[in-house]
């Protein structure tokens, strides 16, 4: 279906007076604006990754009550987050979105460096974060924030003030070097203008133009990133350096077989063979101790939250509504996409981590937060409509 024909449906619904002089009763999930079908499989995923993070950190307590506070703060972050209005987002997106790039350089001035990037702000003794994430939202709202104020489908002149939305955080993200981050960045921002209704034939222009500056991002990229995508190519080139993790993992993952070696039994990463088992590569744990079976299931979860998303984005009541709720559930799809991808070996280690299963707190807290947005703008709609 043509990108113009969803713009079509972007309009606003007339409010219909409520058939009944009598107002239903509304339920408590109702009245504290938070989705119990979401709610309830957002914590089924994340208790199950506590379960595999204990396993991947070595049995270690304190990393998994350490993680269980991140997602205590991160779901009360959400719950807060729901009870505001849409109009809130709409009206604070530019301020947002200043305070982020500010931050992003803020990193570059003074970051912490870490793994051999300037990638976090830290506060001695209070907090350590990265800048970056908070641009996987403020970035989509700044665009749907504009796109809001234009006609529908947009105009070359919308589409090309967009791209300099975007295209500021993504190359202050793509210098710390954070080029996984930069990437979801775009991704979340792109999805958003997708959504505003571009013509086919604009698309293809677009990634004609995206594939002709592949040489010039080849050029740019520092020499670990093209490593990367070389060992993509072909592992077995370097099985002792830059191929050792997408070998490992393919291995960890194959040698589960159907059922898995059982709980704290996987021989790939409680022998220390799996790198970075504990955050980006975490999958492989999971497959190699519950097998097919096990990453089934957590596929079937990650599905179950996804269209749950995509459902409550679809009756959304306003194009601001509709096109940063459809970019929160899409980004999170590109998230499982590319770590599953880039662990089984189909696309290039970018150093994504898997939707609050991996070890880490401002991802978690930023994805949370992006459903918190999804809660408000449902639940408003749930208003607006009685």
């Amino acid at each position: 279906m043509p990108w113009h024909y969803i713009a079509r449906s972007m309009r606003r619904h007339p409010v219909r007076p409520p058939e009944s002089g009598i107002p239903r009763r509304k339920s408590i999930w109702e009245r504290i604006h938070i989705d119990p079908w979401l709610l309830g499989l957002l914590l089924v995923l994340m208790g199950g990754g506590l379960v595999v993070l204990y396993s991947a950190t070595g049995q270690s307590i304190d990393a998994v009550i350490a993680q269980s506070l991140r997602f205590g703060i991160a779901l009360v972050g959400m719950a807060i987050i729901a009870q505001l209005s849409p109009s809130t987002f709409l009206r604070f997106a530019p301020l947002a979105y200043g305070i982020g790039l500010a931050m992003l350089i803020a990193v570059e001035v003074a970051g912490d460096i870490g793994m051999g990037a300037k990638r976090w702000l830290e506060i001695p003794g209070v907090i350590r974060f990265q800048p970056s994430e908070m641009m996987k939202l403020a970035a989509p709202l700044m665009v749907a924030a504009y796109l809001n104020r234009c006609e529908l489908p947009p105009r070359l002149r919308d589409i090309a003030i967009c791209a300099v939305i975007i295209g500021v955080p993504v190359v202050l993200t793509a210098i710390q070097p954070d080029l996984g981050t930069s990437l979801l960045v775009a991704s979340a921002a792109v999805i958003v203008v997708l959504l505003a209704g571009l013509s086919w034939r604009l698309i293809g222009f677009m990634a004609v133009l995206g594939a002709a500056c592949v040489p010039i991002l080849w050029i740019n990229m520092h020499n670990y990133q093209r490593q990367r995508v070389l060992t993509f190519l072909n592992p077995d080139s370097d099985p002792l350096g830059s191929g050792w993790n997408i070998i490992q993992s393919t291995t960890a993952i194959g040698s589960g077989g159907l059922w898995g070696k059982g709980w704290l039994q996987g021989t790939q990463s409680q022998l220390e063979f799996l790198p970075e088992r504990h955050t980006d590569f975490i999958i492989a744990v999971l497959g190699e101790e519950f097998g097919l079976v096990g990453m089934l299931v957590l596929l079937c979860l990650y599905l179950l939250i996804i269209s749950r998303g995509l459902w409550m984005a679809s009756g959304a009541q306003d194009t601001f509504g509709r096109l940063v709720a459809g970019s929160i559930i899409l980004t999170f799809f590109i998230y499982v996409f590319v770590n599953m991808g880039m662990v089984s070996g189909i696309l290039p280690v970018v150093g994504v981590p898997l939707p609050l299963v991996s070890f880490g707190g401002t991802s978690s807290v930023t994805l949370l937060a992006g459903f918190g947005i999804l809660m408000s703008i449902h639940a408003h709609r749930r208003l607006l409509s009685r």
